[in-house]
């Protein structure tokens, strides 16, 4: 079995009406696609959110990385994963071109498991055959005051999830906490509830100003109190408070992840194996936090991580977004998305990683 093909492209599917969190606002979810096609005829797909950045990182596939892997053996996944990254270490390293190999390494272990014809958290070695989800959204869209706040979290209570992520950080931190009391107050004192911050506060100060005052409110971690690369600073945040900081949805490699480890800057690891350079890497990853004794919860992605999470002995829940919240849409174009029941997704029995692309909708929202 060789690779004879590689095929990369964006797609963007709109949202209904524009979403925001801490630090942003969006109107439109990008994707790239790769497609990784062998000699036999096997076909492995992987993909990354792009940002906006999703065409440059299909470039990245195209123009940089198809020439590495054509020829070889798709299963060879150590092997090419070290390639592509010491291949493009000069440009590479973090950002794009990491999430370019992240697309090819995932297609990459789709053939392979394919090829075992195993469901890809069983060629893994399978710790559990079903993981649980946490509900997330609380985001802020204008029209949406505390009365809608608790009307979306009591859905997501309704729908069979004990734990739930909200966001915080753009409102001041008087109104983050009436947020965060009206949303433990529907959930009530039994379920988890995680906050994220996406980055927003640019000092200790600032931080502790929400995070210390929502401590009354039992938050298992908050997400992201600080940027992702001011480590020493989340470090000390993590130190600050009497809940877990949890990060790195933005972190790349195992290197990034590593730092974060050493420094204490988290309780709680989120690698994204679309973003931190795949499959390779996110095992890698998952398996130096629990020499930490630290949990792995990953950020998004729930039809792949689901198939990771349930691989590993220390992993906890896989991220979940309810398409009626109009927040994440991938499975737009995903065949058979997987749906929790009762806040838990059963692994399917489907070879590969399980997630196949609707062609259709791939071409109407291809850029």
């Amino acid at each position: 079995m060789k690779i004879n093909e590689v095929e990369s492209f964006a797609i963007s599917i709109p949202l209904k009406q524009p979403v925001s969190f801490a630090t942003r606002t969006v109107e439109e979810r990008d994707h790239v696609i790769t497609y990784v096609r062998t000699t036999d005829g096997t076909e492995g797909v992987g993909y990354s959110l792009g940002y906006g950045g999703s065409e440059v990182v299909a470039d990245g596939v195209t123009d940089i990385l198809a020439e590495m892997v054509i020829g070889e053996d798709p299963r060879d996944t150590e092997r090419l994963w070290r390639e592509m990254f010491d291949g493009t270490v000069q440009i590479g390293r973090k950002g794009v071109l990491l999430r370019a190999i992240a697309t090819v390494d995932i297609a990459l272990w789709d053939i392979a498991a394919k090829a075992a014809d195993a469901p890809l958290y069983k060629y893994l070695g399978a710790y559990t055959e079903s993981v649980p989800t946490y509900a997330s959204g609380g985001y802020y869209r204008e029209e949406k005051g505390l009365e809608g706040l608790r009307a979306e979290m009591q859905r997501y209570v309704d729908r069979g999830h004990d734990a739930v992520k909200m966001k915080i950080g753009r409102r001041s931190p008087a109104e983050e906490v009436r947020r965060v009391e009206a949303v433990r107050e529907t959930i009530g004192d039994d379920r988890v509830l995680m906050v994220d911050a996406n980055g927003k506060w640019d000092s200790l100060p600032e931080a502790l100003q929400t995070c210390r005052r929502i401590a009354e409110y039992n938050p298992y971690f908050v997400e992201e109190p600080v940027m992702p690369d001011s480590v020493g600073l989340m470090s000390k945040v993590n130190d600050a408070l009497p809940y877990a900081v949890a990060a790195g949805e933005l972190e790349f490699s195992r290197y990034g992840f590593a730092e974060l480890l050493r420094e204490g800057a988290v309780d709680v690891v989120q690698p994204d194996a679309t973003v931190c350079g795949g499959i390779t890497e996110w095992l890698k990853i998952a398996h130096t936090a629990a020499t930490y004794d630290v949990p792995v919860a990953p950020h998004y992605n729930w039809n792949l991580h689901s198939q990771l999470v349930a691989s590993i002995e220390n992993g906890t829940w896989v991220e979940y977004f309810h398409r009626d919240s109009d927040v994440k849409v991938f499975d737009d174009v995903v065949e058979q998305p997987l749906i929790p029941t009762d806040g838990e997704i059963t692994l399917p029995d489907r070879p590969g990683h399980g997630v196949s692309l609707d062609a259709d909708a791939l071409a109407k929202f291809r850029v």
